[in-house]
């Protein structure tokens, strides 16, 4: 038997994956520091960071990596935060997750074949030289 969802903790998740999305990197930080778990996801499976890059917020990125979140993990449909910022064009996002130990290859389809898909060369390169 499974209980309800406490509402205070779904209004505080809610305010952190909008944080994520919004970019605010200090409270973000704040939040996770007092014990809000870098690898939160939302009801479809998208990360902290995945918000973060999505929305082109490298620091953010940054941030959430330097405290334990997982720059490879994929949401319910199997995109990775990487493959979502090569998706957007966020150049600072990509070198923030290939800096914080995020594999072009994983996810489907994964920041290689993204890359492949919108003809992104230079994208290949980078990731051919880690």
């Amino acid at each position: 038997m499974s209980e309800a969802p406490d509402p205070e903790v779904i209004e505080l998740a809610t305010k952190v994956f909008a944080l994520a999305r919004q970019g605010d990197a200090e409270t973000l930080a704040a939040y996770l520091d007092a014990g809000v778990p870098p690898n939160l996801t939302n009801d479809r499976g998208d990360s902290l960071v995945m918000l973060a890059a999505y929305h082109g917020h490298a620091t953010a990125v940054e941030v959430l990596l330097a405290r334990g979140a997982d720059g490879n993990s994929a949401n319910d449909r199997g995109q990775t935060p990487l493959a979502g910022a090569v998706f957007k064009g966020q150049d600072e996002v990509i070198r923030a997750l290939l800096a914080g130990g995020a594999n072009p290859e994983a996810g489907t389809p994964s920041a290689v074949d993204t890359a492949r898909m919108f003809g992104k060369t230079e994208l290949l390169e980078l990731f051919e030289s880690r």
